[in-house]
């Protein structure tokens, strides 16, 4: 049997240094957990940048190709997310509530659950998928999409496991390692896609296969440090495995609303490119698409700050420490929105550059002018990105994905995407109304779900009775 480390609060046993950041001063928590998740998902975004370039190569019909499976993969990744936050957070407030054992078996049925959503996701939709992009208007990109999609679906365990034990490992403060496996997985992305797409003449499928085999070698490490060497913190136990309704639920309740949160953006997705097709054809997907890419780099300070505060907050929560909540999470806003408000006047005024990047071709210079457009404008939201990315990594980490979940709806599918369609298809009936109706709808969406934010923390002071000054 073990020894307890007397130097710690009773219930850590063996604690790491991710552990110790968990439980230490709120604002350096942020700061070291933060820190190396925004330097893996620069480099995860760096090879989105550098895919979208070599395929761009191929001329806008691949960059439409690729567009239209975007929002399939983004359920994928929605679901990934959903269950790896759903077990990460329950971690993170298993270890800020002194259970080690509960931490083991809150990732040992996380692993187990998903198992079951591989199966009934890459099945189905693996045969579907042709009859869906027809559907969708893809025409004579249909036969591309659907082998570029199928590759992809294929590798739907690589994809999900690489995303969850990512997860699980940022749960208990072990971020070093999270980022060294995206990192490996994004550079050698970088590295392959030239070679699948040109030397060895795959076109987009070359594409996805970089992709695919990149995840894999990233899972590979991934499940010898968790299931081989079994060095983490948390322990994932398999054998004679009992489903356990308790510990189920604490995954469900914030891990489902998240992927509905995140499917919920998939299909906001879905429905822009919808009235992209509408007001500005397939040209305008592959603007939508590039574009939204950019999009993605600028926020990813704030992907990187919100898997922080999901893990501080969680932790936070766990322990009832309310005013390290308190003030862990106004900090990363405030740190947020200062980043983001120097992103937005960057991008702003690179817009021209940035989208010559990725037009180098002759038929690529007939969307390079949207492309500028779609820069200038997506930029004016960036700022208060921070409110509500921010705000719904504080509801996860504390279990409240339910609200979460409603704040992200009201940003996207009520607000953002009736906005776009009145806008571009009822009003300026061009690709500038969809922009504005995004930008529209992100503001407002942000701020509902900051006051929402800051409401629920002042909740949690009346009903422990105490201040919420540290």
């Amino acid at each position: 049997m073990e020894e307890k480390d007397v130097s710690l609060p009773e219930g850590i046993l063996r604690p790491t240094p991710g552990v110790q950041t968990l439980l230490g001063k709120p604002r350096q928590a942020i700061i070291k957990l933060s820190g190396p998740m925004i330097v893996a998902m620069s480099v995860q975004t760096l090879y989105n940048f550098v895919d979208a370039f070599w395929v761009s190569g191929l001329g806008p019909d691949a960059l439409s190709a690729v567009g239209f499976f975007f929002p399939f993969f983004f359920m994928l990744m929605a679901l990934a997310t959903g269950l790896g936050v759903g077990g990460s957070a329950a971690v993170s407030r298993r270890i800020g509530a002194r259970d080690k054992a509960g931490a083991d078996s809150v990732a040992s049925h996380t692993i187990v659950m998903m198992f079951i959503l591989t199966v009934l996701i890459m099945i189905p939709f693996f045969w579907l998928i042709p009859h869906i992009f027809s559907f969708m208007g893809a025409g004579a990109i249909t036969p591309t999409a659907t082998h570029y999609a199928r590759i992809l679906f294929a590798f739907t365990l690589v994809i999900f496991f690489a995303n969850i034990a990512s997860a699980l490992l940022r749960g208990e403060g072990d971020v070093k390692r999270a980022m060294y496996a995206m990192m490996l997985g994004a550079g050698l992305n970088i590295v392959l896609d030239p070679i699948f797409i040109f030397a060895l003449k795959l076109g987009v499928a070359g594409a996805a296969w970089a992709t695919a085999l990149s995840l894999l070698v990233s899972a590979w490490f991934l499940f010898n440090w968790l299931i081989l060497k079994k060095d983490s913190y948390v322990q994932i136990r398999l054998r004679a495995f009992r489903f356990k309704k308790r510990v189920v639920y604490d995954i469900l309740r914030v891990g489902l609303p998240t992927s509905i949160q995140q499917l919920s953006m998939a299909l906001a997705v879905f429905l822009f490119n919808l009235i992209v097709v509408k007001v500005g054809g397939t040209d305008g997907v592959a603007v939508l698409t590039t574009g939204w890419r950019v999009t993605m780099f600028a926020i990813l300070p704030l992907i990187g700050m919100a898997m922080g505060v999901t893990a501080v907050t969680g932790a936070a929560y766990g322990g009832r420490d309310y005013r390290k909540l308190n003030e862990a999470y106004l900090y990363a806003i405030k740190i947020g929105v200062l980043v983001e408000v120097i992103i937005a006047g960057l991008t702003f005024f690179l817009a021209p550059y940035i989208a010559a990047l990725f037009t180098l071709t002759p038929e690529g210079l007939r969307i390079r002018s949207d492309l500028v457009v779609f820069l200038q404008t997506m930029c004016l939201y960036y700022p208060t990105t921070s409110l509500g990315m921010l705000s719904s990594a504080m509801f996860q980490g504390t279990g409240k994905g339910l609200y979460s979940l409603t704040v992200t709806i009201i940003r996207t599918i009520i607000l953002a995407a009736p906005i776009a369609y009145f806008l571009a298809v009822l009003v300026m009936k061009n690709l500038v109304g969809v922009w504005w109706g995004v930008v529209i709808g992100n503001i407002l969406g942000s701020l509902i779900a900051f006051l929402w934010g800051r409401h629920f923390v002042h909740s949690l002071f009346r009903k422990a009775g105490v201040g919420d000054k540290a």
